[in-house]
């Protein structure tokens, strides 16, 4: 059990150091010299869990997805909002998952490192609460489902890239705000727009609840 643990611990700190190189160097000026320097481990421990630079830039875009958790809400566009909001707020000082992002625009990357898989995760995470705001009648009629998530993914890729270039990510709450004040007119039902809460500071809240509640 023991060993067990160190594994997992010794796994954790690889992939955030990995994702902290990553971050500062793109994948092509990514050694995995700089990797085991930044984590502290030896050569063996990181091959042990990954064989190649493929595999571990694989790994750190693997696990992306998670850092959107958020409690569920009963409204469902709200709940989309929030984890915007949450994965922004994990966004700003998390290595790993800035690392993830980082390999999800990166066209470096080779054949056999899949960048496309958190679009993809994400467009049907978010297609699947969409589909549960439309039969709660959260939607206007007119509201192409596939489209909409799509259009709301690339835009907080792009957002959230100009944040980082422009501001080392310190307005990207303010950034999602703004984003969301565009997009939820067009697709909510007016009467549900006044208690949307996409305010900058949503991420921080929420995350402050999770942590009380240990959701």
């Amino acid at each position: 059990m023991a060993r067990q643990e160190r594994a997992i611990r010794t796994r954790k700190a690889i992939l955030e150091a990995a994702g902290a190189v990553f971050d500062e160097h793109g994948y092509a000026s990514t050694t995995i010299a700089m990797v085991l320097e930044r984590a502290e481990v030896t050569k063996g421990a990181l091959y042990f869990h990954f064989p190649s630079k493929e595999s571990l830039a694989q790994a750190v875009l693997d696990e992306q997805l998670p850092f959107g958790t958020v409690p569920p809400h009963p409204c469902k566009l709200q709940e989309i909002i929030d984890i915007t909001f949450v994965f922004g707020q994990r966004l700003v000082g998390n290595s790993l998952l800035q690392g993830s992002v980082r390999l999800t625009v990166d066209q470096c990357a080779p054949p056999g490192v899949d960048h496309t898989g958190p679009y993809r995760q994400w467009a049907e995470l978010l297609v699947a609460l969409m589909q549960q705001a439309r039969e709660q009648g959260e939607l206007l009629p007119t509201v192409v489902l596939r489209d909409t998530v799509e259009l709301l993914v690339g835009a907080f890729a792009g957002v959230q890239q100009m944040s980082r270039a422009l501001s080392g990510r310190e307005d990207l709450g303010h950034r999602i705000s703004v984003l969301w004040s565009h997009i939820l007119p067009s697709i909510a039902v007016p009467g549900l727009l006044l208690g949307l809460d996409s305010k900058p500071d949503r991420g921080t809240r929420i995350l402050a609840d999770i942590e009380l509640s240990g959701y």
